[in-house]
């Protein structure tokens, strides 16, 4: 794959101004890349393969922009670190994969490719990165501000909405009633019946007659 065809495959899919950054990651040590489906449980993928000599990266199709570049940064992490050391009693997300990581993301932590409201956390975020962005709230709850497609109902973080708020998850509406460290404990108002979710999922917020406010 040449430079032309990077471009034209990452094209709207990560920064304009990083396009050339993810080839050069690619020129200095190969792999095959994939664009997938979307995939509840990770947002990209890589595994290495005893005796491949080119390994595979995969990333979800729907992920905006700044995420995607985020997870092919991360995935390229993996890459070098277990192509380096074979895999041989290396942790996924050790010091090894940290510390290539932020290496290989220094390059990019300015606001020619970061809006401001991401650069921020990502700085943070940086400092010690985790398995997932997912992990961060901070930085979660500012790159999931570019997923929302137009026309679409106005999802917020549970995180963010005021005790006694109602909100739908799923098809069903709960009422927000305490935070509990990561977690919030809802009650769901067609059974009455508490539960635990995660401070990090995104929810609609309701009235407290089910409509959508505006």
């Amino acid at each position: 794959m040449n430079r032309t065809e990077w471009s034209k495959l990452l094209d709207a899919r990560v920064p304009e101004k990083a396009i050339p950054y993810c080839y050069s990651l690619w020129e200095e040590e190969p792999f095959q890349f994939e664009i997938t489906r979307s995939r509840i449980s990770k947002l990209g993928d890589f595994r290495y393969r005893r005796g491949h000599e080119i390994q595979k990266i995969t990333i979800n199709h729907d992920l905006n922009p700044y995420q995607f570049l985020i997870t092919f940064v991360h995935e390229v992490a993996h890459h070098r670190v277990f192509s380096q050391y074979s895999g041989k009693g290396i942790k996924p997300h050790g010091a090894e994969w940290k510390r290539t990581f932020r290496f290989l993301m220094a390059p990019l932590l300015h606001n020619q490719v970061f809006p401001m409201d991401v650069l921020v956390p990502l700085r943070l975020y940086i400092n010690n990165p985790k398995a997932s962005t997912g992990a961060d709230y901070f930085l979660m709850k500012e790159l999931k501000k570019y997923d929302i497609p137009a026309g679409a109902d106005p999802a917020v973080l549970l995180g963010d909405l005021k005790p006694g708020a109602h909100f739908d998850l799923r098809s069903r509406v709960f009422e927000k009633l305490e935070t509990r460290r990561s977690r919030v404990l809802c009650r769901e108002v067609a059974t009455g019946r508490n539960y635990l979710i995660s401070r990090h999922a995104e929810v609609v917020e309701k009235d407290k007659q089910g409509d959508v406010p505006f």
